[in-house]
C-alpha cells in the first residue's frame, strides 16, 4: 500500500511539472516576425526590433534577397509584416496574386538612380549604351520613366508605370539598348553594361556610393520612392502590429536612419 501511495504522488509531480512551466511560458511577450530584403530595409527594421524590445514586443527579422518571397510569406501567414516595397508595386502584387496586402504606414524614402563606371553625366551617355534595369513590373516600368524623364527616350503615353515594359519605348534617338535583370544582379552588373538603374536599397548593400557612383535620380517627392509597411488585411489593426509600426516610426529609428545612410535614405514620417 505504501508503494501505491508513493507511485500515486510520483506520477502527481510529473504532471504537475509541466504544468508549472506551461504557467511560466503564458508571461512570454508576443513575437512578430517581420520581412525585409536584406540591406538598409533589413538595418532599419532591426533597430525598430531593438525599440520594440523595449516595449514588451519580441520581433524576429527575416531577411530575403529578391521582391516577390516577402510579400507571398505574408500572405501565406509565416510573416506579419513586410517593410521593402513601394506602393504601386504592392498594388501590382495583389492584381497579379489575388492577394490581400495593405498599406499600413509609411517607412522611408529612398529614390532610384543612375549608376555607372565610367559614365557620370548625362551628356557624357554615348549612342548605343546598355542600360540594364529592374524586370520586376512596377520597378522596370519606374526605371524606364527614369530614362525618359532624363531625356533619352519617350514612352506611350497613358499607361500606367507598373504596366510600362521596354516595348512601350515609341523614341529612342541614342540607340540605347536595354538588359532586364533582377534587381538583386543590377549593382554587379556594372562590369557589364553602361549605366544601371538601380532602387537604393541594393545600391547600399552592394557598397554603392550615391554621390561617386551615380549621377542622376528620382524626385524625392516620387511615388516610387516612398517605401511602406505592409500587412495582410485581417490583421492590419492588431495591436502588436500597429505597436511595431509605431516602434519604426519612432525618434530612435529615424536618427538610426540620418546617421547611418547620410541622405541617401530619409525616414518617411517626419
Amino acid at each position: 500500500m505504501q508503494r501505491f501511495q508513493f507511485l500515486k504522488l510520483a506520477v502527481a509531480a510529473v504532471i504537475a511539472v509541466p504544468l508549472l512551466l506551461s504557467g511560466c511560458g503564458d508571461k512570454k511577450t508576443a513575437e512578430l516576425k517581420v520581412g525585409a530584403t536584406a540591406g538598409p530595409h533589413a538595418a532599419n527594421v532591426q533597430k525598430a526590433a531593438e525599440v520594440a524590445k523595449k516595449q514588451g514586443l519580441n520581433v524576429k527579422v527575416i531577411e530575403f534577397t529578391d521582391y516577390i518571397s516577402p510579400n507571398k510569406s505574408l500572405e501565406e501567414g509565416s510573416l506579419d509584416i513586410v517593410i521593402y516595397q513601394h506602393e504601386p508595386f504592392l498594388n501590382n502584387f495583389n492584381k497579379q496574386q489575388g492577394t490581400h496586402l495593405k498599406n499600413i504606414g509609411v517607412a522611408v524614402v529612398q529614390p532610384m538612380g543612375f549608376y555607372s563606371k565610367n559614365i557620370h553625366s548625362l551628356k557624357d551617355i554615348p549612342d548605343g549604351a546598355t542600360f540594364a534595369i529592374p524586370n520586376d513590373p512596377s520597378n522596370e516600368g519606374r526605371g524606364l520613366q527614369l530614362i525618359e524623364k532624363a531625356g533619352l527616350i519617350k514612352l506611350q503615353p497613358g499607361k500606367d508605370g507598373s504596366a510600362i515594359t521596354v516595348a512601350d519605348i515609341i523614341d529612342n534617338p541614342k540607340h540605347l539598348k536595354f538588359k532586364e535583370l533582377e534587381a538583386a544582379q543590377l549593382p554587379r552588373s556594372l562590369s557589364d553594361v553602361d549605366i544601371a538603374t538601380i532602387p537604393m536599397n541594393y545600391v547600399i548593400s552592394a557598397g554603392l556610393s550615391p554621390e561617386k557612383d551615380g549621377f542622376y535620380y528620382e524626385s524625392k517627392e516620387a511615388p516610387y520612392a516612398l517605401i511602406i509597411i505592409a500587412a495582410r488585411e485581417n490583421n492590419a489593426n492588431n495591436a502588436d502590429v500597429q505597436k511595431f509600426v509605431k516602434a519604426f516610426q519612432s525618434p530612435e529609428v529615424a536618427k538610426f536612419i540620418k546617421e547611418e545612410f547620410k541622405g541617401a535614405v530619409v525616414p518617411a514620417w517626419e
